[in-house]
């Protein structure tokens, strides 16, 4: 497909980013193939996270299509940059036609990101996990690769004010191994393990962070930090 306006949207976001003076840490990338089909399963703790994630897969050569909310594609000015990147538009009362719109992009090929929690987890923890990653992936063969963002809830996540300071946020992307669930396998021992390895995933990367989660507002109680209790 044509790739008219994701090129410059690219360009536009790493300008940010330097405006921003984010420090990126990336690791993993080697999972993510460099051709075919495959689901990126993404923690979620930020506004920001599909396009740091989308731009830590840019060494790979790949675009991610992300699946997100009807109301980012309802905004006047979201929606056609959404739409000609060819993301995936989620209706939460009628989630059909996405799933076929995402099973179809991954059929031909196309890397999707999808945020199995649904949204924004406030205790910076994994939430409980839906299960269309576990689904689509059953439904088109190709493989989950959990994927882990860490830092981005400094910038701006629900419930705080943003903050779009100039201050050097270390930013963490790591993808991990690929998991495969085969065809008519049980749904919800997938989604149990998809999130076993999240939690396993995010763990490794907090231990790695540099900064120090004790008092902060965006690290979890786990950590010392004042963020809300998890819900589960």
């Amino acid at each position: 497909m044509a790739e008219i306006v994701y090129p410059p949207v690219i360009v536009a976001l790493k300008t940010f980013w330097r405006y921003l003076g984010l420090q990126f840490h990336f690791e993993g990338q080697v999972h993510i193939p460099r051709k075919g089909g495959a689901i990126l399963a993404m923690n979620h703790i930020g506004y920001l996270d599909f396009a740091l994630i989308g731009t830590a897969a840019l060494p790979t050569g790949r675009l991610v299509r992300f699946m997100a909310k009807k109301e980012i594609f309802d905004n006047k000015l979201a929606g056609p940059l959404m739409r000609g990147m060819h993301h995936i538009n989620v209706d939460r009362s009628s989630g059909t036609a996405s799933f076929v719109a995402a099973l179809r992009a991954l059929r031909s090929g196309e890397i999707v990101g999808i945020f199995p929690e649904g949204t924004i987890s406030r205790s910076f923890e994994i939430n409980e996990l839906k299960t269309g990653a576990i689904r689509l992936a059953m439904g088109s063969g190709v493989p989950v690769i959990p994927t882990i963002v860490w830092g981005s809830q400094r910038i701006w996540t629900k419930g705080v004010k943003r903050d779009l300071r100039r201050k050097k946020v270390p930013i963490y992307v790591t993808f991990g191994k690929p998991m495969f669930f085969e065809k008519g396998a049980d749904v919800e021992a997938g989604e149990k393990l998809l999130r076993e390895t999240l939690l396993e995933l995010l763990h490794e990367v907090q231990g790695k962070y540099p900064d120090n989660h004790v008092g902060q507002r965006w690290a979890p109680l786990r950590l010392g930090g004042t963020a809300p209790a998890p819900l589960n």
